[in-house]
């Protein structure tokens, strides 16, 4: 690589990391949204079936579907921070 150019180079590569942790943020903030959705609508999902008696149900009596859990998605997406990034 010329030595003349690495200044430049060094420049666009920061603007380059700036952007794309810039889409990260973005793009995470989208997928909880999503996520969150998600949820919402496996729960009304759950709530419908419960109401026309489609759940199953194990063999304690309690609901085989039901996530006792909140905030738990199915998803198998994993997401870092920025501060694990660095």
């Amino acid at each position: 690589m010329d030595p003349r150019h690495t200044g430049e180079m060094l420049k666009h590569l920061e603007k380059q990391n700036e952007l794309l942790n810039e889409v990260h943020k973005s793009m995470s903030s989208e997928l909880h949204k999503l996520q969150v959705e998600e949820e919402m609508l496996m729960r009304k999902f759950y709530e419908l079936m419960a109401s026309q008696g489609l759940t199953k149900k194990n063999e304690d009596g309690d609901n085989a579907t039901n996530d006792q859990e909140t905030g738990h998605s199915t998803s198998l997406v994993s997401t870092t921070t920025s501060n694990d990034q660095q």
